[in-house]
Protein backbone atom coordinates (compact mmCIF):
# COMPACT_ATOMS: atom_id res chain seq x y z
CA UNK A 1 0.00 0.00 0.00
CA UNK A 2 2.94 2.56 0.09
CA UNK A 3 2.88 2.53 -3.64
CA UNK A 4 -0.44 4.46 -3.60
CA UNK A 5 -0.43 8.09 -3.50
CA UNK A 6 -4.12 8.54 -2.77
CA UNK A 7 -6.85 5.92 -1.20
CA UNK A 8 -10.92 6.10 -2.77
CA UNK A 9 -13.42 4.61 -0.74
CA UNK A 10 -16.90 3.67 -1.70
CA UNK A 11 -18.89 3.91 0.92
CA UNK A 12 -17.23 6.12 2.71
CA UNK A 13 -19.66 7.26 5.00
CA UNK A 14 -19.89 3.84 6.79
CA UNK A 15 -18.47 3.39 10.19
CA UNK A 16 -15.77 0.83 9.68
CA UNK A 17 -14.76 3.04 6.52
CA UNK A 18 -14.30 6.09 8.68
CA UNK A 19 -11.34 4.45 10.50
CA UNK A 20 -9.16 3.79 7.53
CA UNK A 21 -10.00 7.02 6.32
CA UNK A 22 -8.78 8.71 9.29
CA UNK A 23 -5.82 6.25 9.11
CA UNK A 24 -4.80 6.95 5.81
CA UNK A 25 -4.73 10.53 6.05
CA UNK A 26 -2.29 10.33 9.09
CA UNK A 27 -0.33 8.68 6.31
CA UNK A 28 -0.14 11.20 4.55
CA UNK A 29 -2.21 10.41 1.61
CA UNK A 30 -5.29 12.14 -0.26
CA UNK A 31 -8.15 10.66 0.26
CA UNK A 32 -11.80 10.76 -1.57
CA UNK A 33 -15.15 8.46 -2.00
CA UNK A 34 -18.62 7.95 -2.34
CA UNK A 35 -21.59 7.68 -0.11
CA UNK A 36 -25.38 8.01 -0.81
CA UNK A 37 -26.52 10.09 1.85
CA UNK A 38 -24.28 13.14 3.91
CA UNK A 39 -24.58 12.58 7.59
CA UNK A 40 -23.01 13.63 10.64
CA UNK A 41 -19.94 11.63 10.00
CA UNK A 42 -19.34 12.37 6.10
CA UNK A 43 -19.32 15.71 7.60
CA UNK A 44 -16.75 15.09 9.72
CA UNK A 45 -14.86 13.54 7.65
CA UNK A 46 -14.77 16.52 5.10
CA UNK A 47 -13.89 18.75 7.60
CA UNK A 48 -10.59 16.45 8.21
CA UNK A 49 -9.96 16.58 4.44
CA UNK A 50 -11.50 13.68 2.71
CA UNK A 51 -13.62 14.52 -0.06
CA UNK A 52 -17.17 13.19 -0.46
CA UNK A 53 -19.46 12.86 -3.35
CA UNK A 54 -22.90 11.76 -2.84
CA UNK A 55 -23.39 10.60 -6.54
CA UNK A 56 -22.54 7.50 -8.21
CA UNK A 57 -21.45 9.43 -11.37
CA UNK A 58 -18.05 8.50 -12.41
CA UNK A 59 -17.34 11.85 -14.00
CA UNK A 60 -16.97 13.00 -9.96
CA UNK A 61 -14.20 10.92 -9.17
CA UNK A 62 -11.32 13.68 -8.39
CA UNK A 63 -8.61 13.50 -10.99
CA UNK A 64 -5.89 12.71 -8.67
CA UNK A 65 -7.76 9.49 -8.49
CA UNK A 66 -8.13 8.07 -11.31
CA UNK A 67 -4.17 6.84 -11.87
CA UNK A 68 -4.55 3.27 -11.18
CA UNK A 69 -1.19 2.68 -10.63
CA UNK A 70 -1.41 5.09 -7.76
CA UNK A 71 -4.99 4.86 -6.46
CA UNK A 72 -6.22 2.16 -3.97
CA UNK A 73 -9.87 1.66 -4.20
CA UNK A 74 -11.35 -0.01 -0.98
CA UNK A 75 -15.55 -1.11 -1.19
CA UNK A 76 -17.94 -2.18 1.43
CA UNK A 77 -19.80 -5.50 0.67
CA UNK A 78 -22.95 -2.99 1.93
CA UNK A 79 -22.59 -1.42 -1.93
CA UNK A 80 -24.26 -3.18 -4.72
CA UNK A 81 -21.85 -4.71 -7.21
CA UNK A 82 -23.77 -2.31 -9.66
CA UNK A 83 -22.42 0.66 -8.23
CA UNK A 84 -21.14 2.88 -10.91
CA UNK A 85 -17.95 4.15 -9.44
CA UNK A 86 -17.20 0.49 -8.44
CA UNK A 87 -18.28 -0.23 -11.78
CA UNK A 88 -15.65 2.25 -13.41
CA UNK A 89 -12.21 1.37 -11.22
CA UNK A 90 -13.01 -2.37 -11.82
CA UNK A 91 -13.28 -1.85 -15.73
CA UNK A 92 -10.43 0.63 -15.58
CA UNK A 93 -7.64 -2.06 -13.61
CA UNK A 94 -7.54 -0.63 -10.10
CA UNK A 95 -6.69 -2.11 -7.60
CA UNK A 96 -10.08 -2.79 -5.84
CA UNK A 97 -10.60 -4.10 -2.25
CA UNK A 98 -12.90 -5.38 0.52
CA UNK A 99 -12.22 -2.92 3.48
CA UNK A 100 -11.56 -5.86 5.46
CA UNK A 101 -8.91 -7.15 3.56
CA UNK A 102 -7.34 -3.47 3.89
CA UNK A 103 -7.76 -3.39 7.80
CA UNK A 104 -5.76 -6.86 7.87
CA UNK A 105 -2.92 -5.56 6.17
CA UNK A 106 -2.90 -2.68 8.55
CA UNK A 107 -3.07 -5.01 10.88
CA UNK A 108 -0.71 -7.88 10.33
CA UNK A 109 2.48 -5.83 11.73
CA UNK A 110 0.87 -5.61 15.33
CA UNK A 111 -0.22 -7.47 17.89
CA UNK A 112 -4.29 -7.44 17.22
CA UNK A 113 -6.91 -7.22 20.09
CA UNK A 114 -9.54 -8.54 18.46
CA UNK A 115 -13.28 -8.21 19.68
CA UNK A 116 -15.99 -10.48 18.16
CA UNK A 117 -19.58 -10.87 18.64
CA UNK A 118 -23.67 -10.09 18.00
CA UNK A 119 -23.60 -7.78 20.73
CA UNK A 120 -21.05 -5.84 22.52
CA UNK A 121 -18.35 -5.61 20.02
CA UNK A 122 -18.30 -1.86 19.69
CA UNK A 123 -18.29 -1.15 23.68
CA UNK A 124 -15.95 -3.81 24.38
CA UNK A 125 -13.52 -2.73 21.86
CA UNK A 126 -13.85 0.98 22.52
CA UNK A 127 -13.53 0.56 26.60
CA UNK A 128 -10.18 -1.31 25.94
CA UNK A 129 -9.00 1.51 23.05
CA UNK A 130 -9.32 3.37 26.15
CA UNK A 131 -8.04 1.63 29.06
CA UNK A 132 -4.61 1.24 26.96
CA UNK A 133 -4.48 5.02 25.18
CA UNK A 134 -5.13 6.81 29.04
CA UNK A 135 -3.08 4.26 30.82
CA UNK A 136 0.27 4.81 28.78
CA UNK A 137 0.43 1.73 27.20
CA UNK A 138 -1.12 2.98 24.11
CA UNK A 139 -2.65 1.17 20.42
CA UNK A 140 -4.56 2.24 17.12
CA UNK A 141 -7.42 1.23 17.83
CA UNK A 142 -10.02 0.88 14.52
CA UNK A 143 -13.67 1.29 16.00
CA UNK A 144 -17.15 0.60 15.11
CA UNK A 145 -17.89 3.62 16.56
CA UNK A 146 -17.12 7.40 17.59
CA UNK A 147 -15.98 7.54 21.28
CA UNK A 148 -17.21 10.08 22.98
CA UNK A 149 -13.76 10.68 25.25
CA UNK A 150 -11.73 11.48 21.47
CA UNK A 151 -14.84 12.48 18.87
CA UNK A 152 -13.30 9.85 16.62
CA UNK A 153 -13.13 6.16 15.57
CA UNK A 154 -9.88 6.25 15.20
CA UNK A 155 -6.78 6.29 17.39
CA UNK A 156 -3.23 6.35 16.32
CA UNK A 157 -0.01 5.54 18.21
CA UNK A 158 3.72 6.04 17.17
CA UNK A 159 5.37 3.58 20.02
CA UNK A 160 2.54 0.68 20.68
CA UNK A 161 2.54 -2.39 18.63
CA UNK A 162 -1.18 -3.07 19.25
CA UNK A 163 -4.02 -2.44 17.75
CA UNK A 164 -7.59 -2.48 18.83
CA UNK A 165 -9.82 -3.98 16.38
CA UNK A 166 -13.54 -4.54 16.52
CA UNK A 167 -14.14 -7.73 14.06
CA UNK A 168 -17.11 -7.56 12.30
CA UNK A 169 -18.81 -11.02 11.29
CA UNK A 170 -20.96 -9.64 8.50
CA UNK A 171 -19.49 -11.00 5.26
CA UNK A 172 -17.07 -13.12 7.29
CA UNK A 173 -15.24 -9.78 7.15
CA UNK A 174 -13.18 -11.15 10.55
CA UNK A 175 -11.70 -13.93 9.08
CA UNK A 176 -8.92 -11.12 7.35
CA UNK A 177 -7.62 -10.40 10.41
CA UNK A 178 -4.94 -12.53 12.73
CA UNK A 179 -5.94 -11.96 16.18
CA UNK A 180 -3.49 -11.87 19.36
CA UNK A 181 -5.93 -11.92 21.37
CA UNK A 182 -9.34 -12.53 20.69
CA UNK A 183 -12.52 -11.92 22.11
CA UNK A 184 -16.07 -13.15 21.50
CA UNK A 185 -18.80 -12.13 23.67
CA UNK A 186 -21.77 -13.90 21.67
CA UNK A 187 -22.72 -16.02 18.93
CA UNK A 188 -26.51 -15.31 18.69
CA UNK A 189 -27.30 -15.96 15.23
CA UNK A 190 -27.80 -13.04 12.76
CA UNK A 191 -26.97 -11.64 9.15
CA UNK A 192 -28.67 -14.77 7.96
CA UNK A 193 -28.95 -13.92 4.77
CA UNK A 194 -25.33 -13.99 4.66
CA UNK A 195 -24.43 -17.41 6.55
CA UNK A 196 -27.91 -19.07 5.66
CA UNK A 197 -28.11 -21.13 9.13
CA UNK A 198 -27.86 -20.65 12.49
CA UNK A 199 -24.95 -23.28 12.34
CA UNK A 200 -23.27 -21.41 9.88
CA UNK A 201 -23.07 -18.48 11.56
CA UNK A 202 -21.41 -19.98 14.45
CA UNK A 203 -18.80 -21.74 12.33
CA UNK A 204 -17.94 -18.45 11.09
CA UNK A 205 -16.84 -17.57 15.03
CA UNK A 206 -15.15 -21.42 15.34
CA UNK A 207 -13.12 -20.36 12.00
CA UNK A 208 -11.72 -16.82 13.47
CA UNK A 209 -10.84 -18.59 16.69
CA UNK A 210 -8.58 -20.83 14.24
CA UNK A 211 -7.20 -17.42 13.10
CA UNK A 212 -5.30 -16.59 16.41
CA UNK A 213 -1.56 -16.44 16.33
CA UNK A 214 0.54 -19.15 18.27
CA UNK A 215 1.22 -17.50 21.62
CA UNK A 216 -2.46 -15.75 21.30
CA UNK A 217 -5.23 -15.82 23.51
CA UNK A 218 -9.19 -16.22 23.41
CA UNK A 219 -11.20 -15.17 25.79
CA UNK A 220 -14.88 -16.15 25.14
CA UNK A 221 -18.11 -15.75 27.16
CA UNK A 222 -19.05 -18.53 29.58
CA UNK A 223 -22.71 -20.33 28.36
CA UNK A 224 -21.83 -19.21 24.63
CA UNK A 225 -22.83 -21.75 21.93
CA UNK A 226 -19.04 -21.71 20.50
CA UNK A 227 -16.82 -24.52 20.00
CA UNK A 228 -13.01 -22.61 19.38
CA UNK A 229 -10.82 -24.22 16.98
CA UNK A 230 -6.93 -23.35 18.65
CA UNK A 231 -3.71 -23.76 17.30
CA UNK A 232 -1.56 -25.47 20.38
CA UNK A 233 -0.38 -22.99 21.90
CA UNK A 234 -3.09 -20.73 21.99
CA UNK A 235 -4.73 -20.66 25.55
CA UNK A 236 -8.33 -20.12 26.29
CA UNK A 237 -9.61 -18.14 29.26
CA UNK A 238 -13.79 -17.88 29.77
CA UNK A 239 -15.48 -14.41 31.45
CA UNK A 240 -18.59 -14.08 33.13
CA UNK A 241 -20.78 -11.45 34.97
CA UNK A 242 -20.01 -13.50 38.30
CA UNK A 243 -17.98 -16.65 37.53
CA UNK A 244 -15.22 -17.44 34.66
CA UNK A 245 -11.44 -16.94 34.76
CA UNK A 246 -12.51 -13.12 34.75
CA UNK A 247 -15.77 -12.15 36.33
CA UNK A 248 -17.35 -9.51 38.47
CA UNK A 249 -17.85 -9.83 42.89
CA UNK A 250 -19.46 -7.33 45.31
CA UNK A 251 -21.98 -5.33 42.72
CA UNK A 252 -22.97 -2.68 44.05
CA UNK A 253 -25.55 -0.13 42.20
CA UNK A 254 -26.91 2.75 43.93
CA UNK A 255 -27.27 6.92 43.26
CA UNK A 256 -26.83 6.07 39.39
CA UNK A 257 -23.97 4.43 40.07
CA UNK A 258 -21.97 0.63 39.51
CA UNK A 259 -19.35 -0.62 41.24
CA UNK A 260 -17.65 -3.87 41.37
CA UNK A 261 -14.49 -6.02 41.94
CA UNK A 262 -12.68 -7.22 38.97
CA UNK A 263 -11.78 -10.81 39.54
CA UNK A 264 -8.88 -12.18 37.18
CA UNK A 265 -6.04 -14.85 37.60
CA UNK A 266 -3.27 -11.85 38.22
CA UNK A 267 -5.57 -10.70 41.26
CA UNK A 268 -8.51 -8.78 42.51
CA UNK A 269 -8.89 -5.04 41.34
CA UNK A 270 -11.13 -3.82 43.99
CA UNK A 271 -13.99 -0.89 43.55
CA UNK A 272 -13.98 -0.31 39.68
CA UNK A 273 -16.46 2.33 39.09
CA UNK A 274 -18.67 2.35 35.76
CA UNK A 275 -17.96 5.14 33.74
CA UNK A 276 -21.34 4.54 31.64
CA UNK A 277 -23.41 3.31 34.65
CA UNK A 278 -25.66 0.21 32.85
CA UNK A 279 -25.97 -3.05 33.54
CA UNK A 280 -25.09 -4.28 30.76
CA UNK A 281 -21.41 -2.50 30.96
CA UNK A 282 -20.61 -5.00 33.40
CA UNK A 283 -19.62 -7.58 31.53
CA UNK A 284 -18.62 -5.60 28.57
CA UNK A 285 -16.29 -3.83 31.27
CA UNK A 286 -14.83 -7.43 32.24
CA UNK A 287 -14.28 -8.49 28.95
CA UNK A 288 -12.29 -5.28 27.78
CA UNK A 289 -10.23 -5.09 31.45
CA UNK A 290 -9.15 -8.82 30.55
CA UNK A 291 -7.77 -8.71 27.34
CA UNK A 292 -5.90 -5.73 28.86
CA UNK A 293 -4.64 -7.20 31.50
CA UNK A 294 -3.33 -10.16 28.90
CA UNK A 295 -1.23 -7.50 27.44
CA UNK A 296 0.49 -5.33 30.23
CA UNK A 297 -2.07 -3.16 31.45
CA UNK A 298 -1.90 -2.23 35.21
CA UNK A 299 -4.24 -2.02 38.21
CA UNK A 300 -4.83 1.15 38.35
CA UNK A 301 -4.67 2.53 35.09
CA UNK A 302 -7.59 0.24 34.04
CA UNK A 303 -9.59 1.59 37.29
CA UNK A 304 -9.11 4.76 36.08
CA UNK A 305 -9.81 4.43 32.71
CA UNK A 306 -13.05 2.51 33.19
CA UNK A 307 -14.24 5.49 35.64
CA UNK A 308 -13.92 7.92 32.94
CA UNK A 309 -15.33 5.72 30.10
CA UNK A 310 -17.65 8.38 27.97
CA UNK A 311 -19.25 5.59 25.76
CA UNK A 312 -19.15 5.05 22.18
CA UNK A 313 -22.23 7.39 20.56
CA UNK A 314 -25.36 5.09 19.94
CA UNK A 315 -24.78 2.99 22.93
CA UNK A 316 -27.26 3.92 25.36
CA UNK A 317 -26.31 7.39 25.22
CA UNK A 318 -28.03 10.03 27.14
CA UNK A 319 -29.94 12.96 25.29
CA UNK A 320 -31.77 14.42 28.37
CA UNK A 321 -31.10 13.11 31.40
CA UNK A 322 -33.80 15.22 33.75
CA UNK A 323 -33.32 14.26 37.38
CA UNK A 324 -36.21 13.82 40.10
CA UNK A 325 -39.19 11.36 40.14
CA UNK A 326 -40.38 13.33 36.84
CA UNK A 327 -38.16 14.38 35.32
CA UNK A 328 -37.94 13.52 31.65
CA UNK A 329 -35.16 10.97 30.06
CA UNK A 330 -33.96 10.34 26.71
CA UNK A 331 -31.41 7.43 25.52
CA UNK A 332 -30.53 6.69 22.00
CA UNK A 333 -29.44 3.11 21.57
CA UNK A 334 -28.08 1.64 18.75
CA UNK A 335 -29.25 -1.81 19.10
CA UNK A 336 -30.96 -3.84 16.25
CA UNK A 337 -31.17 -7.43 17.33
CA UNK A 338 -33.88 -8.86 19.11
CA UNK A 339 -30.91 -9.84 22.35
CA UNK A 340 -29.33 -6.63 22.08
CA UNK A 341 -33.04 -4.72 22.50
CA UNK A 342 -33.97 -6.79 25.38
CA UNK A 343 -30.46 -6.08 27.31
CA UNK A 344 -31.00 -2.17 26.36
CA UNK A 345 -34.74 -2.02 27.96
CA UNK A 346 -33.97 -4.65 31.14
CA UNK A 347 -30.91 -1.65 31.50
CA UNK A 348 -33.31 1.29 31.50
CA UNK A 349 -36.05 -0.44 33.23
CA UNK A 350 -33.01 -0.84 35.97
CA UNK A 351 -31.94 2.90 36.16
CA UNK A 352 -35.65 4.04 36.42
CA UNK A 353 -38.13 1.47 38.07
CA UNK A 354 -41.77 2.36 38.03
CA UNK A 355 -41.31 4.90 35.66
CA UNK A 356 -43.67 4.46 32.24
CA UNK A 357 -40.88 3.29 29.18
CA UNK A 358 -41.52 4.48 25.69
CA UNK A 359 -40.06 2.70 22.95
CA UNK A 360 -39.36 3.93 19.23
CA UNK A 361 -38.10 1.13 17.58
CA UNK A 362 -36.98 1.50 13.56
CA UNK A 363 -36.12 -2.23 12.49
CA UNK A 364 -32.97 -2.68 10.14
CA UNK A 365 -33.04 -4.69 7.61
CA UNK A 366 -36.29 -6.72 5.80
CA UNK A 367 -34.45 -10.11 6.01
CA UNK A 368 -33.58 -9.25 10.09
CA UNK A 369 -37.03 -8.72 10.89
CA UNK A 370 -38.16 -11.64 8.99
CA UNK A 371 -36.14 -13.91 10.51
CA UNK A 372 -36.31 -12.60 13.59
CA UNK A 373 -39.92 -11.72 13.79
CA UNK A 374 -41.23 -13.30 17.29
CA UNK A 375 -37.88 -12.48 19.08
CA UNK A 376 -38.16 -8.99 18.09
CA UNK A 377 -41.93 -8.74 19.24
CA UNK A 378 -41.46 -10.36 22.72
CA UNK A 379 -38.25 -7.95 23.39
CA UNK A 380 -39.97 -5.28 22.21
CA UNK A 381 -43.23 -5.96 24.36
CA UNK A 382 -41.16 -5.35 27.91
CA UNK A 383 -41.94 -1.60 26.96
CA UNK A 384 -44.53 0.12 28.23
CA UNK A 385 -45.60 1.99 24.92
CA UNK A 386 -44.02 0.71 21.63
CA UNK A 387 -43.97 3.32 18.62
CA UNK A 388 -42.49 1.42 15.78
CA UNK A 389 -41.42 2.83 12.62
CA UNK A 390 -40.99 1.36 8.91
CA UNK A 391 -37.64 -0.85 8.27
CA UNK A 392 -34.64 1.07 7.03
CA UNK A 393 -33.38 -1.09 4.04
CA UNK A 394 -30.01 -0.29 3.82
CA UNK A 395 -28.19 -2.79 1.44
CA UNK A 396 -31.54 -4.37 1.05
CA UNK A 397 -34.48 -4.08 -1.64
CA UNK A 398 -38.71 -5.22 0.21
CA UNK A 399 -39.53 -8.33 0.63
CA UNK A 400 -42.75 -8.98 -0.16
CA UNK A 401 -45.19 -9.40 2.95
CA UNK A 402 -42.10 -8.16 5.24
CA UNK A 403 -43.11 -5.08 7.53
CA UNK A 404 -42.97 -3.23 10.68
CA UNK A 405 -46.97 -4.32 10.84
CA UNK A 406 -45.62 -8.23 11.36
CA UNK A 407 -43.98 -6.50 14.72
CA UNK A 408 -46.70 -4.49 15.40
CA UNK A 409 -49.09 -7.62 15.38
CA UNK A 410 -46.83 -9.79 17.36
CA UNK A 411 -46.20 -7.41 20.15
CA UNK A 412 -48.02 -7.72 23.79
CA UNK A 413 -47.27 -3.63 24.92
CA UNK A 414 -50.55 -2.13 26.52
CA UNK A 415 -50.21 0.84 23.64
CA UNK A 416 -48.27 -0.06 20.55
CA UNK A 417 -48.65 1.98 17.02
CA UNK A 418 -46.76 2.55 13.52
CA UNK A 419 -46.11 5.98 12.54
CA UNK A 420 -44.30 7.21 9.54
CA UNK A 421 -41.14 9.77 10.49
CA UNK A 422 -42.70 12.73 9.15
CA UNK A 423 -46.26 11.43 11.51
CA UNK A 424 -44.35 10.63 14.26
CA UNK A 425 -42.22 13.89 14.01
CA UNK A 426 -45.66 15.77 13.65
CA UNK A 427 -47.34 13.56 16.69
CA UNK A 428 -44.94 14.40 19.57
CA UNK A 429 -46.47 17.21 20.79
CA UNK A 430 -49.38 15.03 21.51
CA UNK A 431 -47.27 12.13 23.45
CA UNK A 432 -46.30 12.80 26.63
CA UNK A 433 -43.25 10.54 27.40
CA UNK A 434 -41.58 10.27 30.96
CA UNK A 435 -38.42 7.83 29.98
CA UNK A 436 -37.84 7.46 25.91
CA UNK A 437 -35.53 4.91 24.20
CA UNK A 438 -34.60 4.94 20.46
CA UNK A 439 -33.72 1.46 19.53
CA UNK A 440 -32.33 0.59 15.70
CA UNK A 441 -29.01 0.76 13.63
CA UNK A 442 -30.82 2.78 10.85
CA UNK A 443 -31.53 6.83 10.42
CA UNK A 444 -33.41 7.03 13.70
CA UNK A 445 -30.87 9.46 15.10
CA UNK A 446 -31.38 11.89 13.20
CA UNK A 447 -34.97 12.49 14.36
CA UNK A 448 -33.61 13.14 17.91
CA UNK A 449 -32.75 17.08 17.86
CA UNK A 450 -36.67 17.16 16.81
CA UNK A 451 -37.74 14.68 19.64
CA UNK A 452 -35.73 16.39 22.07
CA UNK A 453 -37.15 19.53 21.57
CA UNK A 454 -40.18 18.38 21.82
CA UNK A 455 -39.73 16.28 25.46
CA UNK A 456 -38.06 19.48 27.19
CA UNK A 457 -40.94 22.06 25.66
CA UNK A 458 -43.56 19.48 27.58
CA UNK A 459 -41.19 19.35 30.39
CA UNK A 460 -41.01 22.96 30.96
CA UNK A 461 -44.38 23.20 31.00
Amino acid sequence: MKEFDSVYFVGAGGIGMAALERYFLSRGKRVAGYDRTPSELTSALQSEGVEIVFDEDPSLIPEWCRDASKTLVVYTPAVPAEHRGLCYFRDNGFEVVKRAKVLGIITEGSRGLCFAGTHGKTTTSSMAAHILHSSGVGCNAFLGGVLRNYGTNFLLSDTSDLSVIEADEFDRSFHHLRPYIAVVTSTDPDHLDIYGTPDAYREGFAHFTSLIRPGGALIMHEGIILEPRLQPSVRLYTYGRTSGDFHAANIVKGDGTIRFDFVSPEGTIEGVELGVPVDINIENAIAAMAACTLVGADAAGMSAAMSTFMGAKRRFEFHIKQQGPTGKVVIDDYAHHPQEIAASIRSVRDLYPGRKLSVIFQPHLYTRTRDFADEFAAALSAADELLLLPIYPARELPIEGVSSQMLLERATCAKKSLYSKENLINSIHLLNFEVLLTLGAGDVVDMLPQICAEVLKQGAQ
